[in-house]
């Protein structure tokens, strides 16, 4: 009888644990209307405001005028998705390139008027 349970109790282990899974910016089904609330902000403060904040490093990226105003004057868009064109050596954030989908949002809440 204790070895039906022990069997019980592991198999329902490897249930438990084979349907946990993990999500990634890339696993992120495309946004038609992003906002900087919603879509934008987050992604900002988690990957770019631990060196872009408090003056620590041009431009700071700490609220919605200032991701606007980055991304307005080209310099935020150009540094995630292409450096190379735009004269920046390093693409964005420092820690590698954001999937193409959330490149692509970007792009998308610049062309729909950076809907805050």
């Amino acid at each position: 009888m204790k070895k039906v349970i022990v069997f019980l109790m592991i198999l329902t282990m490897v249930f438990v644990f084979n349907s946990c899974e993990s999500v990634t910016y890339g696993d992120i089904s495309v946004v038609e209307n992003p906002t900087y609330t919603a879509n934008i902000g987050p992604i900002v403060q988690s990957t770019c405001t631990n060196c872009h904040s408090g003056g620590d490093q041009y431009p700071d990226l700490e609220n919605y005028a200032q991701v606007k105003d980055a991304a307005e004057n080209g310099a935020l868009l150009c540094v995630i998705d292409n450096p190379a064109e735009c004269f920046y050596s390093d693409i964005m954030p420092q820690s590698g390139r954001m999937p193409q989908t959330t490149i692509d949002m970007f792009k998308l809440w610049a062309n729909q008027g950076y809907k805050n």
